[in-house]
């Protein structure tokens, strides 16, 4: 008779069944009904090992449980197989094949997969022009003439470069030009631009001489304040012994030290004063306007383009000044408001060959005076300073005598510097006047004084602002009073 044997413990745990020895029938499962419900497949024998029905210690946690022993591994019925369909919206040729059917795929970015064609790319939509606001006000725009300027018959070394071929262009300004503004006196402008300088003064004036005797130490401070503004050891030495002349060790009044200042500035300031003449036989009278970089040179052009269309003189402009940005675009605006032609080419072109174009420019027109900007340079540099040469030399190729004046713009406010901008400028363009502009950024006047005395050039115009009526001639008697704080009788 065959026996059955029952698994043990860790049989029992890893799915195994019982063994029946041969010769003995297997016994056949009771048939269960089809509504039944169906209990899990495990050992259904009579004998139960003793050492199964002794109870044991739940191996899991508190946390995972008491584990379920009564279903083997092998009883488990796998999950059947999940299977992706394609949807019915999908086309045909993004089907995949069958190898890949059911599996998690994901895209690549940038990556087109094989038999796809990319589809094209959809147009942008084209960007829509608005209209201007009504509000908007539209400047008028200067009429563009381009000109061929005639070529010289001699080849010279000096002369405008071939590769130089931008398209020479003149802009002209509008049929009627800016109304100037209303006027406000020359003599109110000329002591509210000079207020700083003659304030200083007027204060250390008072601070010295008011209830105190004239000795050398009253003297040597007055001095020293002279020189603060600028005025020159030479002239204010003068000044300090003019003052002390018949009065030492006596009282003397603030206002009479000032009249003092005001005659010893004008006795100095007097030779130099004089105004610019145009030599009307000389047609164009060429101007030619340098300085360094900041002095003021195409605001001082826009100044004296009003002044000289308010003579009668017609004016023509030439934007020299290619290498700073919108200097062209900027003499450009004073030509419009002062209704005078501007000469130019692109930014960076060949100095020297625009000014010997508007030279012959200007010729063609009739013009009567024709006005050169030039870019600013600083005096100590040797290469930049060969540039301005070589414009002198290039205008001579069309007028031996060009240019007939030679206008140096000083800023007021560097001082002593300008001492050394005059002498280096004078050795190289020949500087036949000045131009002080800034006199009203600066508590150190008296700079006009130092360079008449050291120098001796003509100054013709001052700037006391930025309005086009802030640029003056030159009166020693006004400028001397204004700056000593007194009334102009």
């Amino acid at each position: 008779m065959s026996e059955t044997k029952q698994p043990g413990w860790f049989g029992r745990l890893f799915g195994r069944k019982a063994e029946t020895s041969p010769g003995t029938p297997a016994e056949t499962p009771a048939e269960t009904p089809a509504d039944a419900p169906a209990t899990p497949a495990g050992p259904e024998s009579a004998e139960p090992d003793p050492a199964a029905t002794m109870p044991t210690e739940p191996t899991g946690t508190l946390s995972e449980g008491v584990p379920d022993f009564a279903t083997g591994a092998d009883d488990v019925l796998p999950a059947p197989p999940t299977v992706t369909e394609a949807s019915p919206e999908t086309a045909p040729e993004h089907d995949l094949p069958d190898e890949l059917a059911g599996a998690d795929l994901e895209p690549v970015e940038g990556v087109q997969p094989e038999g796809v064609v990319p589809a094209a790319p959809e147009p942008e939509p084209e960007p829509t022009e608005v209209a201007p606001a009504a509000a908007e006000i539209q400047e008028p725009e200067a009429t563009e003439t381009h000109e061929q300027p005639e070529a010289p018959t001699s080849e010279a070394p000096d002369a405008p470069e071939a590769e130089e071929a931008a398209p020479l262009v003149i802009y002209q300004p509008p049929a009627e030009p800016e109304a100037p503004a209303e006027k406000r006196g020359w003599w109110s402008r000329l002591t509210g631009g000079l207020k700083r300088t003659s304030s200083a003064l007027s204060d250390r004036v008072t601070g010295l001489f008011t209830k105190r005797k004239l000795d050398a130490d009253t003297l040597e401070e007055l001095e020293d304040a002279l020189i603060q503004a600028d005025f020159g050891l030479d002239t204010a030495a003068r000044i300090a012994e003019a003052v002390g002349k018949g009065r030492y060790e006596k009282g003397i009044a603030p206002d009479e030290v000032r009249a003092i200042l005001a005659a010893e500035v004008e006795r100095a300031l007097d030779p130099v004063a004089l105004p610019l003449v145009i030599d009307t036989t000389k047609k164009p009278f060429v101007i030619l306007m340098i300085g360094v970089n900041g002095a003021g040179k195409t605001t001082t052009i826009g100044k004296l383009t009003q002044k000289f269309r308010a003579q009668g003189h017609s004016v023509m402009l030439a934007a020299g000044d290619t290498f700073r940005a919108a200097a062209i675009e900027q003499l450009r605006v004073w030509g419009e408001r002062t209704g005078a032609p501007v000469v130019a080419r692109p930014q960076g072109s060949d100095a020297a060959g625009l000014a010997y174009d508007a030279l012959q420019a200007a010729r063609d027109a009739g013009t009567d005076i024709l006005l050169i900007d030039t870019a600013g340079r600083l005096q100590n540099k040797a290469g930049l300073m060969a540039e301005l040469e070589k414009v002198l030399r290039v205008i001579r190729k069309l007028d031996a005598e060009a240019p007939h004046a030679v206008l140096l713009v000083l800023d007021a406010t560097v001082g002593q510097n300008a001492l050394s901008q005059v002498e280096i400028f004078q050795k190289a363009a020949g500087v036949t006047g000045l131009v002080m502009t800034k006199l009203d950024g600066t508590a150190r006047g008296g700079i006009l004084v130092a360079l008449a005395a050291k120098f001796g050039l003509p100054v013709h115009f001052i700037g006391v602002g930025e309005g086009v009526d802030d640029l003056e001639p030159f009166a020693a008697r006004d400028f001397a009073r204004a700056i000593a704080g007194l009334d102009k009788n």
